[in-house]
């Protein structure tokens, strides 16, 4: 009897971590200048993800950092902000879009899109309609105009 209770919490435990390993860990570089020649970048600046994946923002080149923008996330989900010059990982568990942006540069439109489950996000009007720089805001249109149709 004891043997069977042990069998049984085993397969428990088993069953937890099998779904926080099948999690994907994601990466977006920050770019002053990208492999394409653009400048000021997010490689890539669209992902889609599964709720529960991982974001990490690698520093590749200096002075540059990840946080999310005020308005872009869905419901329930936290802002974070990462400090200059350094990586940062952010597990993204609320399904919809989230709008991230290198502070120093979002005026000249280093902004990407994350878009974490399947379909049209429930967050998406409201992402729409939160107001940006004219270059941030050129990118983000093109961006949630992707989420939207995938």
């Amino acid at each position: 009897m004891k043997s069977l209770s042990v069998m049984a919490a085993a397969t428990m435990a088993g069953l937890v971590f099998a779904g926080s390993a099948m999690a994907e860990d994601h990466q977006i570089e920050m770019y002053t200048r990208g492999p394409d020649g653009g400048s000021m970048v997010f490689v890539p600046n669209y992902l889609e993800v599964a709720p529960g994946d991982t974001v990490t923002f690698v520093s590749t080149q200096p002075t540059h950092n990840a946080q999310s923008i005020p308005g872009m996330l869905p419901e329930g989900a936290e802002l974070f902000t990462g400090r200059m010059n350094q990586d940062v990982s952010v597990t993204l568990t609320e399904e919809g879009v989230y709008g991230i942006k290198c502070l120093p540069h979002y005026g000249m439109g280093m902004v990407a899109l994350i878009k974490v489950g399947e379909g049209e996000p429930a967050n998406l009007e409201e992402a729409s309609g939160v107001r940006h720089p004219p270059l941030a805001r050129r990118t983000l249109e093109g961006l949630l105009a992707q989420a939207a149709a995938e």
